[in-house]
């Protein structure tokens, strides 16, 4: 099938490769002229394992395309993602639809012929309703179908959730692109995915109300860890005892720093605001994002106990920097709470990052990136695992370093307690 991506960021480059590397031909639309050049030549802007090579081969094979020409695009394509942005509004929970209904003016003088247009970008109830108003203005009903298949990828690990998906979602009444649609995903389906289509809206829901309750469940472990410390309660062994019962599962469980990056914090903010608006309160949502935002005050405590109180020269060292691991994203990361309070208060901050350099602490006074854990390390009083990176899970502090002097602070319970006190060293970890 020939396909159009309208956005080469996180959901339409990825979305766009994988369906290329299924066989289709695919044309990945940006107005970024120097993302789109750079893209040619096989340069990635975002961190995504595997991505590069997957771009350059299907690129190679010429099912991949890349092109600044969106109205060319939509007329050669069969169907149409719409991939670009919905941050959150400036002022404001709700999610700015402004380059969503954009393009979808762009398409609208485009429509030559029958066209699919969905919506994979995160879009609140009633999105798809105001697309299908906007091309009706130019174009006949029957040329078109407004559909909404939300995405469901991780932040490094998209890849792998694009082709082995638990399901795949289609918002459609229309049983002419619910059968197309079918087919586009069949590979994946094929591999064990389940299908489920249903009304437009309901789909554009299954998105923001899986997107809170996995945010209610982080949250929610985060909140039982605290009573853990309180308690001397591990609160692995609740994460693990709650996990096993089915109803629950063990996925999210895992206490540590607050949510970020770029879906969870946008799309807690949207649903409420959608509630908002068809007068419904969502109260368990509410608080879920009133607790995430109290996180790194929680942790910055911790920190202040750990070091009696005294940070000012104190030399700290944050071993990752991003929400989470295998990405570049800093989008909420709770490091951009933490790293600016410590520095106002006088530490002396040194990272290190896999993905390197971070231009959001370019201003900050005494904060440096460093280019190697050793280089971090040494010389630190308190050394902060604040992002789960394979690299950090197993370093041998008393290898790297001769001096025992500094404490570890792991937010996020990488290592044994037991062994890392054997070495010799302070351990402080979340929820123990």
């Amino acid at each position: 099938m020939k396909l159009c991506m309208i956005g080469t960021g996180y959901v339409g480059l990825v979305s766009g490769v994988c369906f290329a590397d299924l066989g289709n031909e695919v044309i990945c639309v940006d107005n970024n002229i120097n993302k789109i050049d750079l893209l040619k030549k096989g340069k990635i802007p975002i961190y995504e394992p595997g991505l590069s090579e997957l771009v350059i081969k299907n690129y190679k094979n010429k099912r991949l395309t890349f092109s600044t020409n969106l109205k060319k695009s939509v007329k050669e394509s069969d169907i149409i993602f719409i991939c670009v942005g919905t941050p959150t509004k400036k002022g404001g929970g709700s999610a700015d639809l402004s380059q969503i209904y954009n393009v979808s003016k762009e398409i609208s003088s485009s429509i030559n012929k029958f066209k699919i247009i969905i919506t994979k970008s995160t879009v609140p109830v009633t999105t798809g309703d105001e697309i299908e108003k906007i091309l009706s203005k130019r174009n006949n009903k029957k040329n078109f179908s407004v559909v909404s298949n939300p995405e469901f990828l991780r932040e490094g690990e998209a890849i792998r959730d694009f082709i082995y998906p638990d399901r795949v979602v289609i918002g459609t009444n229309d049983k002419r692109s619910g059968r197309i649609l079918k087919n586009l995903y069949s590979p994946l389906i094929s591999k064990g995915a389940s299908f489920l289509q249903t009304s437009r809206r309901a789909a554009e829901l299954i998105k923001y109300a899986s997107n809170a309750f996995l945010a209610t469940k982080i949250t929610f472990i985060n909140e039982i860890a605290n009573l853990c410390e309180k308690t001397g309660i591990n609160v692995e062994d609740i994460s693990i005892g709650m996990g096993l019962d089915k109803r629950i599962g063990s996925r999210f469980l895992r206490a540590g720093p607050a949510y970020g990056g770029s879906c969870f914090p946008k799309d807690t903010k949207a649903i409420i605001s959608t509630a908002d608006k068809f007068k419904t309160n969502l109260s368990v949502i509410k608080s879920v994002i009133k607790s995430n935002e109290n996180r790194s005050k929680i942790l910055l405590d911790r920190v202040n106990q750990i070091l009696n109180k005294k940070i000012r020269n104190k030399k700290i060292t944050f071993l990752g920097v991003t929400f989470k691991a295998n990405t570049d994203d800093m989008r909420d990361s709770s490091s951009l709470k933490m790293i600016p309070y410590l520095s106002k208060k006088g530490a002396i901050i040194k990272y290190f990052d896999p993905t390197g350099y971070k231009n959001e602490f370019s201003k900050l006074k005494n904060v440096i990136c460093k280019s190697s854990i050793k280089e971090a390390i040494q010389g630190s009083d308190l050394v902060i695992i604040h992002t789960e990176w394979n690299d950090f899970k197993s370093i041998n502090f008393k290898n790297l370093v001769k001096s025992k002097k500094f404490i570890i602070y792991d937010m996020r319970n990488i290592y044994s307690s037991t062994k890392i006190k054997d070495q010799g060293f302070k351990y402080f970890s979340v929820g123990q």
